[in-house]
């Protein structure tokens, strides 16, 4: 005898088998948590359209044109040989597998008959790029339809075809007085076109399917297939290594700029101009390429605002500890950083519709999309084989034939995969074994690829006799560190150049370097012969260095050389560092020692601070660092997929309280919780005795109600002991909590 087929959703779910409803959980994890009380809360949470809206967003064009057929069949449900004759030339693999993603994820539901949900009717607004039909749109089309778009002008048959086409609205031109002559209000008058409001017009259905022919679905939506272009995977990682290396080198020298002269930042947010300017001449960039490292910087927790106002890009604390990896660690940071921002760095410069640009680490930056875009587009490129990758070009057609609902986000991909090139991630369109790490295994995966192709970190530097240290690799934290106090960066790359020059020297001398330490340094840094020149250097700034004194009344500055303060008083240059003659050997000054300090190094001068006791001050560096504050609103995250177990818990919840509903009972003895009366005791004691199975209602200590099919097994001081069928394991019930009891009849208690 064949078996009747289920005639809603939640009864098709009944059917479906333990695995088939894991897979739907799988496939919709937002419809999971909390777990379904049974098949028609699931059915219930399976209509919610921001569920419905995100399950169609993950469906291929070939899928949803599966969709579309059924969607526009003349009655409620299409068989599925009907399918197959609906598209001849899909291949028939194709159709199945979209059929099973559909039923799968419950958008379409039946076996022998195939139905679409009524809030899946309502996502799809526009069907294969077809209009609402001439009923629905209250339009009365002519009579003999073909004879009428026979008669139609050139100009005329030009508008309904090409709203024939995927999308069946348009826009009314905007025409002279009352634009009766043009071709869409000729249409509009002929009946032809509905209005649907004072701008837009609609194709009815049956127009669109005229005018289509033999394909009133529209092309079969194949996927693309591009040429794949292959390259050498051993090549392509060394130049991978090479990318990631000047990367991390130039968030290195951009952190040490701002370390010692943080960004301002801005009253809207983000860097100004200048500062962009400023770091990009320093760091000898283009000025986009320094927004970028900005951005990058900010990606990986290097970078963010700080101060003693809280008004300054600074280096975070997490800088430190980077700064103290090795080299593929503080690539994978950065990698890791980027690939899950919720940024587009792409954006800097692009005026917006009010013509305001975009400024480094602005919050208008800010696109919640990115992190999906951007894992979507280097997940296209992980299918292939190593060294196998795609352009730009093609990667876009391939996501927007995979997602073709979320084909309005995908214009930043091309800047998105530039930006992965100019990481290391991507070399020329192919991943690196760096970029497929990451994708596979986040930030330890990405270290892992890189592992081996970066090269060690060195101790020592190469002196030049043109006064230039030559490190011929990345450098240890300590010695760059101390490199950045006694020199300047002159060029970076795979060897990075410093100069040693007065100011650097003079620089040293200020933060307590004696010329004697730094002879030591210069000699114990250098592999090759520290040149006389550099030795002259530092004996020379050393012995003009501290001959000024300048300490605080608010301020003095003292000099054995007598004539050397005259001229400190005459010069102009020193004027705003308001000095006067306190004795022959002493000038004050109502401002502070740090400001003078610096009005005499601004004039030439080489002044040195001093403590109350006549002592050389030396000034160690300080490392502020960034409060950690981040600006702009975090992403909400997206629902985490079922653990195995999980699955295994929320459908043997579900089936249980599928039998608690379906279980036939006898008339149930209800109770106000907290409150236990004699004829619940009566009842429990009975089921306990005879074996027979219970319905409950039950609050839990949350307040939760709900109901269940339990198998008592002892009744002892106000608790009840039995096997939950939900929940499948035993538990005890606090009879206080019941609010009504039945026993099951035994006919249904399986």
């Amino acid at each position: 005898m064949p078996t009747e087929a289920p005639a809603t959703l939640a009864a098709w779910l009944r059917t479906r088998s333990d695995e088939q409803l894991s897979a739907l959980l799988v496939a919709r994890p937002d419809i999971a948590r909390p777990a379904p009380s049974d098949v028609v809360a699931l059915a219930s949470r399976l209509a919610v359209p921001v569920s419905v809206d995100r399950a169609l967003d993950e469906l291929d064009a070939a899928t949803l044109q599966v969709l579309d057929v059924v969607l526009l069949a003349p009655t409620d449900g299409m068989a599925p040989d009907e399918l197959i004759a609906a598209l001849p030339e899909v291949p028939d693999d194709v159709l199945a597998a979209a059929v099973d993603a559909l039923t799968t994820r419950a958008l379409l539901w039946g076996d022998d008959v195939l139905h679409a949900p009524d809030p899946v009717r309502r996502a799809v607004r526009h069907p294969a790029g077809l209009g609402r039909r001439a009923l629905d749109l209250r339009l009365q089309l002519p009579a003999d339809l073909p004879a009428a778009l026979a008669e139609l002008a050139s100009e005329e048959r030009e508008v309904l075809e090409r709203l024939a086409g995927d999308r069946p609205v348009g826009h009314l031109p905007d025409t002279p007085g009352n634009g009766a002559g043009s071709p869409a209000r000729r249409l509009l008058q002929r009946g032809m076109l509905a209005r649907i409001d004072a701008l837009n017009v609609e194709l009815p259905r049956e127009i669109g399917l005229a005018l289509r022919g033999d394909l009133p679905y529209g092309p079969p939506r194949r996927r693309p297939e591009p040429v794949v272009a292959t390259r050498d995977p051993k090549a392509v990682d060394r130049q991978s290594a090479g990318a990631a290396l000047e990367t991390v080198g130039r968030i290195g020298e951009l952190l040490t700029l701002l370390e010692d002269e943080p960004a301002g930042l801005l009253r809207s947010g983000g860097v100004g101009v200048r500062d962009q300017k400023r770091l990009a001449k320093a760091l000898h960039v283009p000025e986009p390429e320094a927004a970028w490292l900005l951005e990058l910087a900010f990606a990986g927790g290097l970078l963010d605002v700080g101060g003693p106002h809280r008004d300054e890009w600074l280096p975070t604390r997490g800088y430190d500890v980077w700064r103290e990896q090795d080299l593929a660690d503080r690539w994978a940071v950065l990698a890791a950083g980027w690939l899950g921002s919720t940024r587009l760095p792409s954006l800097v410069g692009v005026r917006d519709l009010a013509g305001k640009s975009g400024n480094p680490l602005s919050p208008d930056l800010v696109r919640h999309t990115a992190p999906a875009i951007r894992r979507s587009a280097l997940a296209v490129l992980a299918e292939l084989p190593a060294g196998s990758g795609l352009g730009p070009d093609d990667v876009t057609a391939l996501l927007r034939w995979r997602t073709p609902r979320r084909a309005d986000r995908l214009a930043p991909v091309p800047d998105m995969l530039a930006e992965a090139a100019r990481l290391g991630v991507l070399v020329s369109g192919v991943l690196s074994a760096g970029g497929r790490g990451l994708l596979t295994a986040g930030e330890d995966g990405a270290a892992d690829g890189m592992r081996g192709l970066l090269p060690e970190p060195v101790d020592h530097v190469l002196a030049q006799p043109d006064l230039s240290l030559i490190a011929p690799g990345p450098l240890v934290a300590e010695l760059a560190d101390t490199l950045a106090v006694v020199a300047d960066v002159e060029s970076s790359g795979g060897a990075t150049v410093f100069r040693v020059s007065e100011g650097s020297v003079r620089r040293a001398l200020d933060v307590g370097w004696s010329a004697s330490e730094l002879h030591d340094f210069f000699a114990k840094a250098s592999r090759t012969p520290v040149p006389q020149a550099l030795d002259y250097l530092v004996d020379d700034v050393a012995r003009q260095h501290g001959r000024l004194r300048v300490g605080a009344i608010e301020s003095y500055v003292r000099s054995d050389d007598h004539g050397l303060l005259s001229q400190v008083l005459s010069d102009r240059r020193a004027a705003s560092a308001e000095l006067r003659r306190l004795a022959p050997g002493v000038l004050v000054s109502g401002l502070g020692a740090d400001e003078v300090l610096t009005v005499l190094r601004e004039a030439g001068y080489a002044p040195a601070g001093e403590t109350p006791g006549g002592a050389v001050l030396t000034r160690p560096p300080a490392r502020p660092r960034a409060a950690g504050r981040r600006t702009g609103p975090e992403p909400s995250p997206a629902a985490r997929p079922l653990r195995t177990d999980e699955l295994a818990a929320v459908v043997r919840e579900m089936r249980a309280g599928d039998a608690a509903l379906a279980a036939r009972r006898g008339e149930a003895v209800r109770q106000v919780p907290g409150v236990t009366t004699a004829s619940t005791l009566e009842l429990l004691s009975r089921a306990v005795r005879e074996g027979v199975p219970v319905w409950l209602g039950y609050v839990d200590a949350q307040g939760s109600g709900s109901q269940r099919v339990v198998q008592p097994v002892s009744l002892v001081g106000g608790f009840l002991q039995g096997y939950d069928e939900r929940r499948g394991e035993n538990r005890t019930f606090a009879v206080h909590r019941i609010t009504s009891v039945a026993l099951v009849e035994a006919d249904d208690a399986g």
